[in-house]
């Protein structure tokens, strides 16, 4: 398990390569699913301490885009799929 910072931007102190797993924490809120859609982009789905659902979504690692306040994680899967986020 591995803990993981970002400036809202881009992961701090890690290599390029760092892609955060299951259980993980990234901005203090605990990995529950990832999803990639193409080689460098990925999706991190993330809980908050009040049970909703974050995404943030990666190309290395560089956040290209966040989502915040998820009902569940159902919903932020479908808004992913969708390429809604």
């Amino acid at each position: 398990m591995a803990s993981y910072l970002s400036d809202g931007k881009k992961l701090l102190n890690v290599e390029y390569d760092v892609i955060p797993k299951l259980n993980d924490t990234v901005d203090g809120m605990m990995v529950i699913s990832t999803d990639a859609r193409a080689v460098d982009e990925y999706a991190v789905f993330l809980q908050n301490l009040d049970r909703t659902v974050c995404c943030y979504v990666f190309d290395e690692i560089y956040i290209v885009g966040k989502v915040d306040r998820f009902e569940n994680l159902v919903k932020a899967v479908e808004a992913w799929n969708n390429n809604e986020i």
